[in-house]
Formats: structure tokens, sequence, C-alpha cells
């Protein structure tokens, strides 16, 4: 995940001829997108998490804000950095810290199926918690289908061994990334969405370079192999920067539920990805359980009501927004 912004930006008509940049924006956030899952679980087995996290989103939130106040947008007022802070706090200190520590124990498939449990949670913040929406009875069938999927996904077998602890921080995560994407709809922000978009990111990238000092991860300095270099660099540029170029671009030429079709292919990319280049073990039941939360995240997008949820960064989307 690798996350990065779903805008609740909806398209215009969707394009009536072929257009090889639509088809190369696809592959982005589809491939792109999906490959993040595995990138990260590469920089964690050399790398400290909290470290690894912080440099992709502090490099890539300077990169991004950087080239918006080089295009004249304003820089923001101080209200908007407070709920500029208070949303990168969410969205990327709490999902992104739990999610580079747990890819040190959890294979980055399975990461990528539990981590497509987020409209799943955003849909139960919005219809329980924060009243944004009505029960819906479909949407409700939905995301238990999903819930059962993850339960299905974590019993334990005897191919599979990983801790419950951490796909416990992947959910907490998850869970602080749809609160942010809610509450991003109620606070006051700047107008242009990328400039929001990377300053939360710097901000929250900031903040978990602070932590990772704090517990003592850069004492040594972390010894960053090419390996894990390249990794890394492929995180901030593929995974945040043409990913969230990508998206945007797409949200502005069609509807918002055909990009938001990322959303279950990802986990797919990164599953294959996990078996065939990282040789992670795929069982019968891990299937089962992907599939489930596949349909219910499927289900939950063709109703429409989803790509409201992440104004903010995309699942690697930590970076959604519109260039404007």
């Amino acid at each position: 995940m690798t996350n990065t912004t779903v805008s609740t930006l909806s398209a215009n008509a969707a394009p009536t001829r072929f257009d090889i940049r639509v088809v190369s924006a696809f592959f982005v956030i589809y491939v792109f997108w999906g490959a993040t899952f595995l990138a990260i679980r590469v920089v964690v087995q050399e790398v400290p998490p909290l470290f690894a996290a912080g440099i992709r989103f502090f490099v890539a939130g300077v990169l991004l804000y950087g080239f918006m106040r080089l295009k004249g947008r304003p820089r923001p007022a101080t209200v908007q950095w407070r709920n500029l802070a208070l949303i990168g706090l969410l969205m990327f200190v709490a999902e992104y810290g739990a999610l580079f520590w747990a890819e040190k124990y959890v294979p980055s498939g399975v990461t990528s199926v539990l981590e497509a449990t987020l409209p799943l949670i955003t849909i139960v913040l919005e219809m329980f918690v924060f009243r944004q929406q009505p029960l819906h009875w479909g949407l409700l069938f939905a995301t238990l289908l999903g819930f059962g999927g993850v339960g299905v996904l974590l019993l334990p077998n005897g191919e599979q061994h990983f801790g419950l602890l951490p796909c416990v921080a992947i959910f907490a995560g998850a869970t602080a990334w749809s609160m942010g994407s809610v509450l991003n709809r109620s606070l006051e922000l700047p107008e242009s969405k990328p400039l929001a978009a990377g300053a939360m990111m710097m901000l929250g990238g900031g903040v978990l370079l602070l932590l990772s000092a704090a517990f003592g991860e850069l004492h040594p300095f972390p010894h960053v192999s090419m390996r894990a270099a390249l990794a890394l660099l492929y995180l901030i540029v593929c995974g945040s920067l043409l990913g969230f170029t990508a998206f945007v671009w797409l949200l502005a030429r069609m509807p918002a539920t055909r990009v938001a079709s990322h959303a279950y292919v990802n986990p797919i990319v990164a599953v294959a990805l996990g078996y065939f280049v990282a040789g992670e073990i795929i069982t019968t039941r891990m299937l089962l359980g992907a599939a489930l939360v596949l349909i219910s995240v499927f289900l939950i997008l063709r109703k429409d009501k989803v790509p409201r949820m992440g104004s903010m960064p995309p699942r690697c989307a930590e970076d959604e927004a519109a260039i404007s």
C-alpha cells in the first residue's frame, strides 16, 4: 500500500475511442500500485520500517508540494496547516507506520488483501460512526461478506505462519486511513488537491522520521543496500509520484467508480508478484478469503458510494487529488 487520495471528483464522459494515455494510466494504477506491497516487503526486510516510510513520504511530499508552489498555488493558511497535519497523522503516520512494520512479518500478498478492506471500513465509519449516509442493507451485506473473507484468510493453517498482531496493526492503520478520508470532506483544506496531498505526505513523512529517531532506528544509521534503495526509489517515484499523476488524470476524464477499480485489481497483482517473484505461499484458504474480500469491494464500488471515501491519496493512493 502503498500505498496514495481518492478524490470525490467525478468524471465527465468516458472516452469513446482508444487512447494509449488511458491504457498507460490504468497500467500505472493497476500494476505500479499493486507492486508497492512487494516493494515495501523488500525494503523493510533491510531498513527500519518507520525510517523507510518516513523517507518515502517526506521525499515525495516535498517534491509534490514544491512543484505545486512553483506552479503558483498559494501556501495553506494556518487553519489549513492544522487540518493537513491532523489528516496526515491519520493517513500517513498511523496507517503507513503500521503497514510498513507489519510487512516485516506478513507476506505482501496477504497484506494487500487485508488493505483491500479499506472501502469496507470506510462504509462502516460512514454509516455507524459519522452518520454520513443511511444504512443500506446491500452495502451491509457486502461489508459482512468482505469481513467474512478476512476471517477465512486469517484462520490458522499449517502452510502459512504469520502473527495476528501484525494483521491487527494493518486493520488499525486502515481504520485510521478511513477516518482521515472521512474527515477530509469536512475540514477546510487548500483548494489545490495536489498541494494538499503533498503537504500531508510531507508532514506525515516528517513525523515518521521523528518517530524513527525516537524509537532508536537511527542508532546506528541504517545501512541501505542497493536492493532496498531501488525498492524505496520505486515507492517514491512509481508508487507516489507517477501513481498520483495517473490517478488524478484518470479521475478528470472518466467515472470515479471505473478509476476506483484499482481497489480490487491491486491485490491480484500483489498476490501474483508475491508468488512468482518473492516465492510467497498461496493456499486454497487464502484464495477463498481473497475472493470474498474482492467480491465485496466490487459490490460496494459499483454502488457509487466509495469513490467519495478517499478524497485523499489512494492506497498507495497516498496520492490522489486533482492536478489543477
